[in-house]
């Protein structure tokens, strides 16, 4: 793209911190006249590059994560000048969502304005991506996800746009949360997103509780289905190629 500030969105694991790292690595090597992974390549001159990535805290100095996170975008937005390369990864998330929100939007301003200079924004605050509205030099890009059948398939393609979601819920079931858990968490996300667009969210907050009839249930997992305790069963090495063939269709009669 021509503009110098692109704004990436995507979900967690799609690969939008691979994508920053990348970008400065290849910055890096063409400034010492390395060969870069590309056919072609146009750069320009870079003199300083910045990075906010990750999230630690600083035990020695009594700094939480946050506090780091802030110090380290403080010297990039005072020291950053128009030949700069900066690569900030989710800035505002280790502290409430508005405060945070609103530390990223101005962020992203100066860069733009004061700082006028190249960058790579990375966020899940999905109201950022209005900004292209007033700042002319800023891009929306997104990392590209499939989604099927309840499930995401990362595509690992960048491309121009803005995601709509950030499939939370759903790389938290691909990380091994349980089932109970993550129907929890579909419930109060359905609940939360039609608060929100009614201007309610407070409210429905207070009266989450309600919708679970039974809490003590959240706790217990559910029993083995028919399918997974036929699956327990199964000695892989003995079955011959008829056996295997006939177990299949003996699974699928289950979900009929």
């Amino acid at each position: 793209g021509d503009k110098p500030i692109w704004l990436l969105t995507g979900p967690n694991m799609a690969g939008k911190s691979t994508f920053l790292r990348q970008n400065a690595i290849i910055a890096l090597m063409a400034q010492i006249g390395s060969f870069v992974p590309a056919e072609s390549a146009e750069i320009g001159m870079i003199t300083q590059l910045f990075s906010r990535v990750g999230a630690s805290d600083d035990l020695a100095r009594g700094r939480s994560t946050f506090m780091v996170e802030m110090v380290e975008t403080a010297a990039i937005l005072n020291q950053a000048g128009e030949n700069a390369l900066v690569i900030l990864d989710e800035i505002g998330r280790g502290t409430a969502t508005y405060d945070g929100l609103s530390i990223a939007w101005a962020t992203l301003e100066n860069l733009h304005n004061i700082n006028n200079c190249r960058a790579l924004f990375a966020t899940h605050y999905h109201e950022l991506t209005s900004l292209t509205e007033n700042l002319e030099g800023l891009m929306n890009a997104t990392v590209s996800v499939k989604e099927w059948n309840g499930d995401i398939i990362f595509l690992h393609e960048v491309k121009k746009g803005a995601a709509d979601r950030s499939y939370g819920v759903q790389v938290a079931k691909l990380a091994g949360i349980p089932q109970t858990v993550i129907r929890r968490a579909t419930e109060v996300l359905e609940k939360l997103e039609n608060a929100d667009q009614g201007g309610k969210t407070k409210a429905i907050i207070n009266e989450l509780p309600l919708f679970n009839t039974n809490p003590n249930n959240m706790m217990k997992p559910e029993g083995s289905s028919q399918i997974e305790e036929q699956i327990k069963d199964i000695h892989p090495d003995e079955l011959t190629p008829k056996d295997a063939l006939a177990l299949i269709y003996k699974l699928k009669s289950f979900i009929k």
